[in-house]
């Protein structure tokens, strides 16, 4: 048996049990407008799976359009952003060493361009390329090749273009990537869980964020899965489910729990860990990922989020009250039912692989990368925002981002070790586009812990090793509260083949 300390538990998001859960409510409201296309309204009773796009002899050739459609949110009739018409969009199942290419149409009236969150592509050119902006009416086409070793697990695409990425987001636009494994897991069924959150104004559309929520980072009245407010899933005793989720919020962290029910972590952000862990709850910051395997017990249980303490702006409450349902709220995500006749057990789960662990290899350099909030700033955002003596500044090293300026070099081959240090009294999720990073928490002797957006508390530090392998090109790291990034909180870093001159 795998002893696990609590600091490790910690920096996996793990803790104990979870507590009970209230709902959400809303209004029946019509929205009307010819230009939008129109969601077919499904039960709120059963989960929807999204549309599944899979790859076929190597390659996902598909096309993608951001647009307005009408879709039923909980009792309520909205207008919101979607790919494809759906909400969440499709499901994208890969294979490593396949090609993915993307038509991507913008049908919205603001720019903007795809991300696809954790997985290890090219950032140059038409891969996965955080500077391309997609104009109003145009379109532009992505194409990139996932590596023949690029770990299984759950992954998803966003919006990524500064200034519009939280807007976008709480208003519909993501979807879920899946790398399936080379050797399949034993499972009844697979369910894919989109968690994202939306507040919609008296018309039905988005509502636009005030100024408090943009500087806290915006918690949206209605928290959904796979686009519905607290589905049912039905299940039999005995069966085990993978559960694939993804929290999508643009600030919403999620304390996840499932009451009577024996849950294992199996994966969490990047890869899986190398034996399923037993546990009672556990936390995802915006962006992260996690697999769990459910093994149902007969009864009704909840999927509750409960309430997360990110911190406070100075001056302002703790957490963004919000109009309806805010942190200081625990909800219910979905029911599960399970009844009826025992089935068969499955066998065991395969060992995951170990994985590669930086802590025994050489460091080429260690850096200082700070996060803090401040009054003004340095440089300049793309959309021209500076920052001035008279508007609160979120800044990476003291400078808010500046897409002409290159922040961090680092040379391709080569592992880096990071200290992320956290000048704040709000947490600031960190993400690293393009490689993933280990968190250096532990023992030596533990399996190491990798993810792709790690969590710096409120004037906290965290260390991470990030190893530069085999993908040059230039993208950007930032605070995953969205609203924070929009404001400022980026950096450029380029990886480059050869030593700078």
């Amino acid at each position: 048996m795998t002893l696990w300390t609590r600091r490790q538990l910690l920096a996996l998001g793990l803790a104990g049990a979870g507590s009970a859960a209230a709902g959400a409510t809303g209004l029946w409201l019509t929205a009307d407008d010819s230009n939008t296309a129109s969601i077919d309204g499904v039960s709120a009773d059963d989960l929807v799976q999204p549309q599944e796009l899979r790859s076929h002899d190597g390659v996902l050739a598909i096309s993608l359009t951001a647009a307005t459609a009408r879709a039923r949110i909980g009792t309520r009739q909205a207008v919101v952003h979607t790919y494809n018409g759906t909400l969440p969009g499709p499901t994208l199942r890969v294979r490593s060493g396949d090609t993915v290419k993307v038509a991507m149409t913008n049908s919205l009236d603001t720019p903007t361009n795809m991300h696809v969150h954790g997985l290890h592509v090219s950032p140059e050119a038409n891969g996965d390329n955080p500077f391309v902006s997609i104009e109003p009416g145009q379109s532009f086409s992505y194409e990139f090749v996932l590596p023949d070793d690029h770990p299984p697990g759950t992954y998803w695409y966003h919006p990524h273009r500064h200034g519009h990425v939280a807007d976008q987001l709480a208003s519909g636009l993501y979807g879920a990537i899946i790398v399936e494994d080379e050797v399949p897991i034993p499972a009844t069924r697979e369910r894919t869980l989109v968690v994202s959150d939306i507040s919609l104004d008296d018309s039905g559309r988005p509502a636009a964020a005030s100024h408090p929520e943009r500087m806290m980072g915006r918690e949206g009245d209605t928290v959904m899965v796979n686009g519905q407010v607290r589905p049912r899933v039905v299940a039999s005793p005995g069966e085990r489910e993978r559960w694939r989720i993804v929290n999508a919020c643009p600030s919403r962290f999620l304390r996840l729990s499932l009451d009577g029910q024996d849950v294992r972590l199996l994966g969490r952000d990047v890869g899986r860990l190398t034996r399923p862990l037993d546990i009672s709850e556990v936390v995802l910051a915006p962006g992260n990922r996690v697999e769990l395997l459910v093994d149902t017990r007969e009864g009704n249980s909840t999927l509750v989020a409960a309430p997360v303490d990110r911190g406070a702006m100075p001056g302002m409450m703790r957490a963004p009250r919000q109009r309806d349902t805010g942190s200081d709220h625990s909800l219910e995500l979905l029911s599960l039912e399970v009844g009826g006749a025992p089935v068969a057990e499955l066998g065991p789960v395969p060992a995951g692989p170990a994985g590669r662990d930086l802590r025994v290899e050489p460091v080429a350099t260690r850096r200082t990368v700070e996060f803090a909030m401040g009054m003004g700033g340095i440089g300049r955002t793309r959309d021209g925002m500076r920052g001035n003596g008279s508007m609160m500044s979120f800044t990476i090293d003291g400078k808010v981002f500046d897409p002409d300026r290159t922040d961090i070099s680092v040379r391709a081959g080569t592992v880096e070790e990071w200290t992320l240090v956290n000048n704040s009294p709000m947490d600031h999720p960190m993400h690293l586009h393009v490689w993933p990073l280990q968190v250096l928490d532990g023992p030596d002797d533990e399996p190491p812990t990798w993810q792709d957006v790690v969590n710096i508390p409120a004037f906290g530090q965290v260390a991470v090793r990030v190893a530069f392998d085999d993908v040059v090109g230039r993208t950007v790291y930032h605070c995953h509260v969205l609203d924070h990034e929009d404001l400022g909180m980026m950096g450029t870093i380029q990886s480059r083949s050869a030593p700078d001159a």
